[in-house]
């Protein structure tokens, strides 16, 4: 008799051996044929031999961790189906793999089996599963709830914020803030777009009441993808940041989000060494060696219908930049490794 996951191989990353058995049984009596595997490292070198049509992670793991490992892939270009199951309670750990593109998070003690089955599903047979339709509704459930609780909203904000060190796309970053409040102000994000490349942003979320911390979660949700988009056209890797702007500015009133929203985007690509930077509202000052400009804020998004903006691009392979408005002031480091 046929079992649903006939055919499957499903790559279990797992350094618990209890918990990886217990998985490994599941699938394996609905017909998935399993490979195992104790950390990243084991899971790239089975990769070398077989093409899993999923992979079921840990985040905790030694040598080369979860969240390593699906940046690993990703940055390559890898877009396997990826189900994360882990005991993290740390919510900008589980912010980051959504954001790198895994379909699920689970959350151990994994209680209830059929809910495991349901996200294994999910991840090999999409399209039986959530529509388009179901998917927005979701979000705009969620968006509700935060509208109606703007104290959880910036909660889940403050918990979404980068480390002060990093290292991404062969890149090391850090940055110092200094706010006037325990209340958000200046409100950062950085990603890594690939191996080589990385954009960040700096909104103020003062000059806009509650909208302005719901404007940064917008934010936070949708900026990698509007990014991608504009780097999918530019055959040089250099994104048209004034083009993105005027997205998100036409974004934040498509969201009913009214107010001032002083925001700063950068980009810099490590391979070319160049770095953009483009205002709508924050002041900035960048330091190259000696060298120090001046970029001019520009107009808040949400002011006007348009946009009015200030951008500079420079070559560099190490830079200070430094950001401040009225919700404080911000200094972002970067350097090549």
């Amino acid at each position: 008799m046929e079992k649903p996951l006939d055919g499957k191989q499903i790559l279990i990353v797992e350094d618990e051996v209890v918990f990886r058995t217990l998985l490994e049984n599941f699938l394996q009596a609905l017909g998935a044929t399993i490979i195992p595997a104790a950390d990243g490292l084991e899971a790239l070198d089975a990769m070398q031999r077989t093409t899993p049509d999923m992979m079921i992670c840990d985040l905790d793991m030694p040598r080369m961790n979860g969240i390593k490992l699906v940046e690993h892939l990703r940055a390559r270009g890898n877009q396997l189906p990826i189900l994360i199951i882990s005991a993290t309670e740390n919510m900008s750990d589980i912010a980051h793999v959504l954001r790198l593109g895994v379909q699920d998070v689970l959350l151990k003690p994994i209680k209830d089996l059929e809910r495991l089955r349901e996200a294994v599903y999910e991840c090999l047979y999409p399209s039986m599963f959530t529509s388009k339709v179901e998917e927005d509704e979701q979000l705009f459930q969620d968006w509700d709830a935060l509208v109606r609780d703007p104290s959880a909203a910036a909660k889940l904000l403050k918990q979404l914020q980068p480390p002060v060190q990093q290292v991404i796309a062969n890149c090391r970053i850090n940055y110092r803030q200094l706010t006037m409040a325990e209340q958000p102000g200046l409100v950062l994000d950085i990603a890594a777009l690939s191996e080589k490349d990385l954009a960040f942003y700096c909104l103020d979320v003062t000059r806009a009441g509650d909208n302005g911390v719901l404007a940064a979660l917008l934010l936070r949700a949708l900026f990698n993808g509007l990014l991608q988009e504009q780097l999918s056209g530019q055959g040089s890797r250099l994104p048209e940041l004034s083009g993105l702007l005027k997205q998100v500015n036409l974004l934040l009133r498509q969201a009913n989000l009214t107010g001032q929203f002083p925001l700063l985007v950068g980009y810099y690509h490590q391979g070319l060494k160049n770095l953009i930077l483009v205002s709508a509202g924050l002041n900035a000052t960048l330091n190259i060696n000696t060298h120090q400009i001046q970029l001019n804020n520009g107009v808040p998004l949400g002011t006007l219908g348009s946009t009015h903006l200030n951008q500079i691009s420079q070559r560099c392979d190490a830079w200070q930049c430094q950001v401040w408005g009225a919700g404080g002031r911000l200094r972002l480091m970067l350097s090549t490794e």
